[in-house]
């Protein structure tokens, strides 16, 4: 397991408090004016976003402060957070409200993420799901865990048995986009998960009730926790072309997350070049 230079119990207390001071406070209870719009309707930002993210600095600053920080609100575009992850010997990651638009419009399905990243790789990660009270896990090495016990993927299947996410952008990636319609078409695919959150989509990889999962749009906040925490679990992810992901990179290729490396090699046959 590797060594970390904070006690993760001492993280996990942090974001579950920042949850419960800017978060849970505002859910159904926001005005017209705590919303606002970053670059579109489906993109949006409220007061708990923005009061979360400055308490969540504040205090993993303080715990760590050698540790840089960037965050989603004001972290830039994904190739300029990366380059500052990727320049930073030790990093805080955080996203203070993933599933802004579900908890903007009164659903569930947000969380809060962080990851501690080292030299561009991560190496802690937290998600926390404030609605249930639950706190996923996972230090590299260490294996992932909820306040229930240790956590661990489902078993693969076939194809049409297995629960998929997938978050396959037309312009992000043509050809496989291209591929999935055509096995929508076949009747090929199983269940398909769409809960407008990756945070909460890793709480279901990692709890074994999502099999795979494909990402196309990879900001490294919305992944570096949660990628993490499903490979802790005993998960297989990687980029299409079979290299690792890492925060500190930005690389325009879909991400395969699957329950082994033997269905990642079966999945990424099925959805192909």
């Amino acid at each position: 397991m590797t060594a970390l230079p904070v006690d993760p119990e001492a993280v996990r207390a942090i974001v579950i408090a920042a949850a419960a001071d800017a978060v849970m406070p505002r859910f159904r209870s926001l005005s017209a004016g705590d919303i606002r719009q970053k670059t579109g309707p489906n993109n949006l930002v409220t007061e708990a976003d923005l009061r979360c993210q400055a308490l969540l600095t504040e205090r993993l600053g303080a715990l760590f402060p050698e540790a840089a920080i960037v965050g989603e609100e004001g972290g830039g575009q994904e190739a300029e957070a990366c380059a500052a992850i990727a320049a930073a010997e030790w990093c805080w990651v955080i996203d203070p409200l993933d599933g802004t638009h579900n908890f903007a419009h009164g659903r569930t399905g947000f969380a809060v993420m962080v990851a501690l990243v080292h030299r561009g790789e991560t190496v802690a990660g937290w998600i926390h799901e404030p609605v249930r009270g639950e706190t996923q896990i996972a230090a590299k090495g260490g294996g992932a865990w909820t306040e229930r016990g240790r956590l661990g993927v489902a078993r693969p299947g076939a194809l049409r048995e297995m629960t998929g996410v997938l978050y396959v952008g037309a312009r992000r990636a043509p050809a496989l986009h291209e591929r999935l319609l055509v096995l929508e078409r076949e009747r090929a695919l199983g269940p398909k998960s769409f809960q407008r959150s990756a945070g909460a989509e890793y709480l279901g990889l990692a709890a074994g009730e999502i099999h795979y999962a494909i990402f196309t749009r990879l900001l490294p906040w919305d992944h570096a926790p949660g990628l993490l925490i499903f490979r802790e679990a005993g998960g297989h992810a990687a980029y299409w072309d079979g290299e690792p992901y890492r925060p500190s990179a930005a690389r325009p290729v879909p991400m395969l997350a699957a329950p082994d490396e033997t269905s990642w090699r079966e999945l990424r046959a099925i959805f192909g070049a």
